[in-house]
């Protein structure tokens, strides 16, 4: 099985060198600065990203967090800095281009292989499986919300049908409403579809007779 692959953005050479020996199991590239690191991407599509803060040449790594997270959205940074306050770390782990994990030097090299294991398994790709499994999940229950109102439409403008078909006074509105729990201009919309459909001739309830109507006494369906 192939080794996943770890992008350790860090100038300190000492530092990098604990992290090669914590994590030999992964297959591990380095980059010195936040341009190196951008420009490796191609040749090393990682699957994680860990990124110290303060870097060669004056760099500050979340300067480069949001070109790595455009070119790579779903691959998961661990964000490592003994430098960052509070409010620095809490906006490193907000918005669209965020790090998913803020650790503090000195690093625990326990906490840097949980960590590691954690984000690997769930996120990246697992996070994409996620996303769209829940958005099929959602579309289902948008489908069948409107397949019940749909079906229960069509119930009750059947009912409707069979109470009025017959009869030659105007239908009584605020009845009907009642008898369904719902607005009455739901009632004057299911008797325009019924008009519309060739099953109720015009004059039962003509157009213009709407106006006035739509004082709700009940939820619209």
């Amino acid at each position: 099985m192939e080794k996943p692959r770890i992008l350790i953005i860090e100038d300190d050479d000492l530092q990098a060198e604990i992290y090669e020996d914590a994590l030999s199991g992964y297959e591990l590239s380095r980059a010195r600065t936040g341009r190196e690191a951008l420009a490796h991407l191609s040749k090393f599509p990682p699957h994680l990203i860990i990124l110290d803060h303060i870097l060669d040449d004056g760099d500050l790594g979340l300067d480069y967090l949001p070109e790595l997270k455009e070119a790579l959205p779903h691959v998961p940074v661990v964000v490592i800095s003994g430098a960052m306050d509070v409010h620095e770390q809490i906006e490193a782990l907000q918005g669209p281009r965020r790090a998913h994990y803020c650790l503090s030097k000195p690093v625990d090299l326990d906490d840097l292989r949980r960590t590691i294991e954690t984000a690997l398994r769930e996120c990246g790709e697992a996070e994409i499986v996620r996303s769209f499994e829940s958005l099929e999940r959602s579309r289902r229950a948008d489908i069948q919300d409107l397949l019940s109102r749909s079906t229960d439409r069509l119930s009750r403008q059947n009912e409707i049908l069979r109470q009025v078909k017959d009869v030659t006074a105007r239908p009584n509105i605020s009845a009907l409403a009642r008898r369904f729990n719902v607005a009455r201009r739901t009632i004057i919309r299911d008797l325009h579809e019924l008009i519309r459909r060739g099953q109720l001739p015009p004059e039962i309830y003509p157009r213009w007779a709407t106006e006035g109507e739509d004082d709700a006494s009940g939820p619209s369906v």
